[in-house]
């Protein structure tokens, strides 16, 4: 994966550096204010003092850089939108520890455990109104008035449906039925639709035509619901030893992922079986024997199959081109071809 690997390191850099210049992140120890800030994207400890601490692959800001350069266009231009896309997702990150209440994020405490929910909760909306500030540096970079409004048109329409589909998921936890249909819809404002406005904003950056862009966007949304619902099937029939984390756990919390609301909706046993108060390994293998007759895991991995094929559909359709091209394809060869 060289092209991936090449372009990766390059664009992490210029992101986290106009990251920096947004969040006003200098050599001086910042005000406790931005010094928040500055600890949830891991520059800092809660001392305040200089950290190294690993954000994540920061998959989406790459994934919109390549976007733009693969749809013909400089994808150092781009560089404020993949900023704008990671601090949005961060901002998201905030709330959602929040609203979790977790204690920890990335191997560290979370925000609101060290500084109190009221003042995580303000620096959380700070973060958004500095994603859309870090978005307005478009025209710094040559980018027309008139692509900077539209892609601030959309970076709104993606942020409205983030909160809708946070306020689903977190609705799903106190309901005892939800529909797979329903789940399918969480999980696009949740998860795909931020995937869906990386490469949509890459490429209309790049000045590509409208039905380029339209088959970018689709892109990444096929690409963010395939990569939910594997992450899905990993998470019950998944290798431990590859996903890093026990595969017994979404079952053991009871958590409702596409298989077992599938199986929870076409299986009595398997609704019988849920109602018990107490989980444990005998649970978990008995819900697994369940899902397994009930073919949930076919249906799960027939879903991921066809959003796979529909985003590789799509950005063919997109006619992208050159090492950036090589490299998005390497990217989602990554995200979707995972052993399940």
């Amino acid at each position: 994966m060289n092209e991936l690997h090449q372009f990766s390191e390059q664009m992490r850099q210029a992101v986290n550096a106009e990251m920096k210049a947004v969040l006003q992140a200098t050599h001086e120890t910042p005000n406790p204010f931005y010094g928040m800030l500055h600890y949830h994207m891991g520059w800092r400890d809660e001392n305040l003092q200089p950290a190294d601490v690993n954000a994540g692959k920061q998959i989406r800001p790459v994934m919109c850089l390549l976007a733009c350069q693969a749809a013909g266009g400089d994808w150092q231009q781009a560089v404020p939108a993949a900023a704008a896309i990671e601090l949005l997702h961060n901002f998201s990150l905030i709330h959602d520890d929040i609203e979790d209440a977790s204690p920890t994020r990335r191997g560290r405490k979370t925000l609101w455990t060290i500084w109190g929910m009221e003042q995580a909760l303000n620096v959380g909306d700070a973060m958004f109104a500095l994603a859309h500030l870090a978005l307005a540096r478009l025209v710094d970079r040559g980018v027309s008035a008139e692509t900077a409004v539209i892609a601030l048109r959309r970076f709104d329409e993606t942020c409205l449906a983030l909160t809708q589909g946070q306020h689903a998921d977190m609705d799903f936890e106190r309901r005892e039925v939800v529909s797979v249909d329903e789940y399918l819809a969480m999980i696009r404002g949740k998860t795909a639709v931020l995937v869906s406005l990386c490469t949509e904003l890459g490429a209309l950056i790049a000045g590509a035509d409208s039905q380029t862009v339209d088959h970018y966007a689709q892109f990444g949304l096929n690409l963010g619901l395939a990569f939910q619902v594997i992450d899905d099937i990993l998470g019950i029939w998944g290798d431990e030893a590859v996903i890093g984390k026990s595969a017994s756990t979404d079952i053991l919390t009871k958590k409702k992922t596409l298989p077992v609301l599938y199986g929870l909706n076409h299986n009595g046993a398997l609704r019988q079986l849920y109602q018990q108060p107490q989980t444990d390994e005998a649970f978990v293998q008995q819900a697994i024997q369940v899902l397994n007759t009930t073919g949930a895991r076919d249906y799960a991995i027939e879903r991921a199959t066809f959003y796979s094929d529909n985003a590789l559909q799509h950005l063919e359709a997109a006619e992208p081109s050159g090492p950036a091209y090589t490299a998005l394809n390497q990217l989602s060869a990554m995200l979707l071809q995972r052993d399940f």
